[in-house]
Protein backbone atom coordinates (compact mmCIF):
# COMPACT_ATOMS: atom_id res chain seq x y z
CA UNK A 1 0.00 0.00 0.00
CA UNK A 2 1.21 3.09 -1.02
CA UNK A 3 1.65 4.69 2.67
CA UNK A 4 5.04 6.46 4.30
CA UNK A 5 5.61 8.99 7.43
CA UNK A 6 7.00 11.03 5.50
CA UNK A 7 5.78 14.82 5.81
CA UNK A 8 3.48 14.78 2.38
CA UNK A 9 1.34 11.89 1.28
CA UNK A 10 0.66 12.15 -2.38
CA UNK A 11 -3.17 10.10 -3.32
CA UNK A 12 -3.88 9.67 -7.13
CA UNK A 13 -7.56 9.73 -7.73
CA UNK A 14 -7.78 8.68 -11.45
CA UNK A 15 -5.74 11.42 -13.39
CA UNK A 16 -5.94 13.94 -10.66
CA UNK A 17 -2.92 13.74 -7.64
CA UNK A 18 -3.42 15.08 -4.19
CA UNK A 19 -0.92 16.20 -2.39
CA UNK A 20 -1.38 16.31 1.53
CA UNK A 21 0.59 17.54 4.30
CA UNK A 22 0.91 15.74 7.60
CA UNK A 23 2.45 16.03 10.89
CA UNK A 24 3.44 13.03 12.72
CA UNK A 25 5.02 15.06 15.56
CA UNK A 26 1.77 16.66 16.82
CA UNK A 27 -0.01 15.80 19.49
CA UNK A 28 -3.25 15.71 17.69
CA UNK A 29 -3.81 12.83 16.07
CA UNK A 30 -6.02 15.01 13.10
CA UNK A 31 -2.89 16.37 12.17
CA UNK A 32 -1.59 13.05 10.22
CA UNK A 33 -2.75 11.08 7.17
CA UNK A 34 -4.43 7.66 8.34
CA UNK A 35 -4.47 4.51 6.50
CA UNK A 36 -8.08 4.35 6.68
CA UNK A 37 -8.48 7.73 4.73
CA UNK A 38 -6.62 6.16 1.17
CA UNK A 39 -7.83 2.32 1.26
CA UNK A 40 -11.51 3.91 1.23
CA UNK A 41 -10.67 6.51 -1.48
CA UNK A 42 -8.75 4.10 -3.36
CA UNK A 43 -12.05 1.35 -3.15
CA UNK A 44 -14.61 4.24 -4.84
CA UNK A 45 -11.73 4.43 -7.16
CA UNK A 46 -11.70 1.42 -8.36
CA UNK A 47 -15.20 0.71 -8.48
CA UNK A 48 -16.41 4.52 -9.72
CA UNK A 49 -19.25 3.75 -11.82
CA UNK A 50 -17.94 6.27 -14.57
CA UNK A 51 -15.28 4.25 -14.94
CA UNK A 52 -16.69 0.47 -14.43
CA UNK A 53 -20.33 0.45 -15.31
CA UNK A 54 -20.04 -3.50 -15.76
CA UNK A 55 -20.49 -6.33 -13.35
CA UNK A 56 -20.12 -3.34 -10.51
CA UNK A 57 -21.66 -4.41 -7.70
CA UNK A 58 -20.79 -1.00 -5.81
CA UNK A 59 -22.63 1.18 -8.56
CA UNK A 60 -25.68 2.45 -6.58
CA UNK A 61 -23.56 2.46 -3.52
CA UNK A 62 -20.50 4.88 -4.94
CA UNK A 63 -23.32 6.97 -7.36
CA UNK A 64 -22.15 10.53 -5.96
CA UNK A 65 -23.80 12.35 -8.58
CA UNK A 66 -25.88 15.55 -6.76
CA UNK A 67 -24.72 13.73 -3.52
CA UNK A 68 -24.05 15.46 -0.57
CA UNK A 69 -21.39 14.86 2.05
CA UNK A 70 -19.80 15.38 5.10
CA UNK A 71 -16.89 14.18 6.92
CA UNK A 72 -16.61 13.16 10.74
CA UNK A 73 -13.23 13.95 12.08
CA UNK A 74 -11.06 15.12 8.57
CA UNK A 75 -7.54 15.08 10.20
CA UNK A 76 -6.01 16.63 7.00
CA UNK A 77 -8.93 15.56 4.86
CA UNK A 78 -8.04 12.69 2.87
CA UNK A 79 -11.05 10.95 2.35
CA UNK A 80 -13.44 14.16 1.45
CA UNK A 81 -11.17 15.52 -1.03
CA UNK A 82 -10.68 12.02 -2.50
CA UNK A 83 -14.83 11.47 -2.21
CA UNK A 84 -14.92 14.69 -4.21
CA UNK A 85 -12.75 14.15 -6.59
CA UNK A 86 -15.08 11.01 -7.31
CA UNK A 87 -18.35 13.27 -8.12
CA UNK A 88 -19.85 14.45 -4.39
CA UNK A 89 -21.53 17.26 -5.64
CA UNK A 90 -21.09 18.89 -2.29
CA UNK A 91 -18.85 17.86 0.88
CA UNK A 92 -18.16 19.23 4.06
CA UNK A 93 -15.29 18.46 6.45
CA UNK A 94 -15.21 18.84 9.78
CA UNK A 95 -13.30 18.18 12.79
CA UNK A 96 -12.28 19.76 16.16
CA UNK A 97 -11.12 23.04 16.65
CA UNK A 98 -7.38 22.18 17.09
CA UNK A 99 -6.90 20.21 14.17
CA UNK A 100 -8.81 23.16 11.69
CA UNK A 101 -5.26 25.25 10.79
CA UNK A 102 -4.03 21.70 9.13
CA UNK A 103 -6.99 20.79 7.84
CA UNK A 104 -7.63 24.11 6.19
CA UNK A 105 -3.72 24.33 4.86
CA UNK A 106 -4.08 21.18 3.13
CA UNK A 107 -7.18 22.38 1.10
CA UNK A 108 -5.88 25.19 0.37
CA UNK A 109 -2.98 23.35 -1.06
CA UNK A 110 -5.26 21.33 -2.80
CA UNK A 111 -7.26 23.54 -4.01
CA UNK A 112 -5.66 23.65 -8.04
CA UNK A 113 -6.57 20.09 -8.26
CA UNK A 114 -10.01 20.36 -6.42
CA UNK A 115 -11.17 23.09 -8.74
CA UNK A 116 -12.48 25.27 -5.31
CA UNK A 117 -12.19 25.86 -1.87
CA UNK A 118 -14.42 22.85 0.14
CA UNK A 119 -16.73 23.85 3.32
CA UNK A 120 -14.85 23.48 6.47
CA UNK A 121 -17.01 23.72 9.70
CA UNK A 122 -15.85 23.05 13.49
CA UNK A 123 -17.72 20.35 15.31
CA UNK A 124 -17.83 18.42 18.71
CA UNK A 125 -19.91 15.22 18.30
CA UNK A 126 -22.33 15.80 21.06
CA UNK A 127 -22.81 19.71 20.01
CA UNK A 128 -26.21 19.80 18.95
CA UNK A 129 -26.01 23.56 18.23
CA UNK A 130 -22.95 22.47 15.46
CA UNK A 131 -25.01 19.51 14.22
CA UNK A 132 -28.05 21.89 13.61
CA UNK A 133 -25.87 24.64 11.90
CA UNK A 134 -24.14 21.93 9.58
CA UNK A 135 -28.18 21.66 7.78
CA UNK A 136 -28.76 17.82 7.66
CA UNK A 137 -29.35 15.40 6.26
CA UNK A 138 -26.14 14.45 3.86
CA UNK A 139 -26.38 11.89 1.48
CA UNK A 140 -23.00 10.17 2.63
CA UNK A 141 -21.75 10.55 6.29
CA UNK A 142 -17.39 9.85 5.82
CA UNK A 143 -15.42 8.75 9.03
CA UNK A 144 -12.34 7.29 8.51
CA UNK A 145 -10.30 5.72 11.82
CA UNK A 146 -12.77 7.79 14.23
CA UNK A 147 -13.14 5.05 16.79
CA UNK A 148 -9.81 4.99 19.09
CA UNK A 149 -11.35 6.69 22.14
CA UNK A 150 -14.77 4.64 24.84
CA UNK A 151 -15.71 7.58 25.72
CA UNK A 152 -16.22 9.22 21.81
CA UNK A 153 -18.47 5.95 20.69
CA UNK A 154 -21.52 7.09 21.95
CA UNK A 155 -21.51 10.23 20.72
CA UNK A 156 -19.89 9.39 17.24
CA UNK A 157 -22.23 6.42 16.35
CA UNK A 158 -25.35 9.32 17.42
CA UNK A 159 -23.39 12.35 14.98
CA UNK A 160 -23.81 9.51 12.51
CA UNK A 161 -27.46 9.07 12.70
CA UNK A 162 -28.07 12.66 13.29
CA UNK A 163 -26.76 13.66 9.91
CA UNK A 164 -26.75 10.87 7.93
CA UNK A 165 -30.38 10.86 5.52
CA UNK A 166 -32.84 7.64 6.31
CA UNK A 167 -31.83 6.50 2.65
CA UNK A 168 -28.26 7.55 2.44
CA UNK A 169 -25.20 5.61 3.80
CA UNK A 170 -21.97 5.81 6.25
CA UNK A 171 -18.93 5.03 4.54
CA UNK A 172 -16.62 3.86 6.91
CA UNK A 173 -12.95 3.23 7.13
CA UNK A 174 -11.57 1.31 10.23
CA UNK A 175 -8.78 0.00 12.18
CA UNK A 176 -8.79 -1.36 15.44
CA UNK A 177 -7.15 1.32 17.74
CA UNK A 178 -8.65 0.41 21.29
CA UNK A 179 -10.18 -3.06 22.12
CA UNK A 180 -12.43 -0.94 25.12
CA UNK A 181 -13.84 1.50 21.86
CA UNK A 182 -13.57 -1.38 19.55
CA UNK A 183 -15.82 -3.47 21.53
CA UNK A 184 -18.44 -1.08 22.71
CA UNK A 185 -18.61 0.47 18.89
CA UNK A 186 -19.65 -2.68 17.51
CA UNK A 187 -21.89 -3.24 20.74
CA UNK A 188 -23.89 -0.21 19.90
CA UNK A 189 -23.83 0.44 16.19
CA UNK A 190 -26.38 -2.88 14.91
CA UNK A 191 -28.51 -1.30 17.28
CA UNK A 192 -28.66 1.88 14.71
CA UNK A 193 -27.36 0.45 11.74
CA UNK A 194 -27.67 -1.97 9.32
CA UNK A 195 -23.78 -3.07 8.30
CA UNK A 196 -22.48 -4.21 5.42
CA UNK A 197 -18.58 -4.98 5.64
CA UNK A 198 -16.84 -4.61 2.35
CA UNK A 199 -14.63 -8.14 1.21
CA UNK A 200 -11.40 -7.62 1.21
CA UNK A 201 -10.55 -8.83 -2.05
CA UNK A 202 -13.04 -5.76 -3.27
CA UNK A 203 -10.43 -3.20 -2.07
CA UNK A 204 -7.89 -1.33 -4.44
CA UNK A 205 -4.94 -4.72 -4.64
CA UNK A 206 -2.54 -1.95 -3.60
CA UNK A 207 -4.58 -0.44 -0.87
CA UNK A 208 -5.79 -3.67 1.02
CA UNK A 209 -4.04 -3.23 4.03
CA UNK A 210 -4.74 -6.53 5.81
CA UNK A 211 -5.67 -4.71 9.50
CA UNK A 212 -8.05 -2.02 7.58
CA UNK A 213 -11.82 -2.66 6.49
CA UNK A 214 -14.51 -0.24 5.33
CA UNK A 215 -18.04 -0.73 6.12
CA UNK A 216 -21.47 1.04 4.95
CA UNK A 217 -23.69 1.32 6.85
CA UNK A 218 -27.56 2.20 6.64
CA UNK A 219 -30.28 3.40 9.13
CA UNK A 220 -32.38 0.70 10.81
CA UNK A 221 -36.23 1.88 9.76
CA UNK A 222 -37.88 2.50 13.06
CA UNK A 223 -40.86 0.03 13.61
CA UNK A 224 -43.27 2.96 12.89
CA UNK A 225 -41.82 3.57 9.38
CA UNK A 226 -41.92 -0.08 8.76
CA UNK A 227 -45.67 -0.08 9.70
CA UNK A 228 -45.98 3.14 7.10
CA UNK A 229 -44.34 1.53 4.64
CA UNK A 230 -46.58 -1.40 4.93
CA UNK A 231 -49.58 0.62 4.60
CA UNK A 232 -47.90 2.77 1.41
CA UNK A 233 -47.52 -0.83 -0.26
CA UNK A 234 -50.87 -2.11 0.23
CA UNK A 235 -52.22 1.44 -0.89
CA UNK A 236 -50.51 1.12 -4.07
CA UNK A 237 -51.62 -2.59 -5.06
CA UNK A 238 -54.96 -1.88 -3.62
CA UNK A 239 -55.29 1.08 -6.51
CA UNK A 240 -53.97 -0.99 -8.96
CA UNK A 241 -56.51 -3.92 -7.84
CA UNK A 242 -58.78 -1.09 -8.47
CA UNK A 243 -57.60 0.11 -11.53
CA UNK A 244 -57.77 -3.54 -13.24
CA UNK A 245 -61.18 -4.13 -12.35
CA UNK A 246 -62.31 -0.97 -13.68
CA UNK A 247 -63.41 1.21 -10.68
CA UNK A 248 -61.18 3.75 -10.91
Amino acid sequence: MKFTDSPVIELSVHDTRLSIQQDNGSMHVGTSVWPCSLVLVKFAERWDPLRCAADNPYADLLNFANKRGIELGAGCGAAAMGLYLLGLHEMVLTDIAPVMPALKHNLKRNKPALKKTLKTAQLYWGNEEQVKLLKPPFDFVIATDVVYLEETVAPLIKVMERLVADDGVVLLGYQLRSPEAHELFWEMCPEVFEVQRIPHEHLHPEYAYEETDVYVFRKKKKEGSRIFDGFKNCGKIFSYFMQEIGIQ
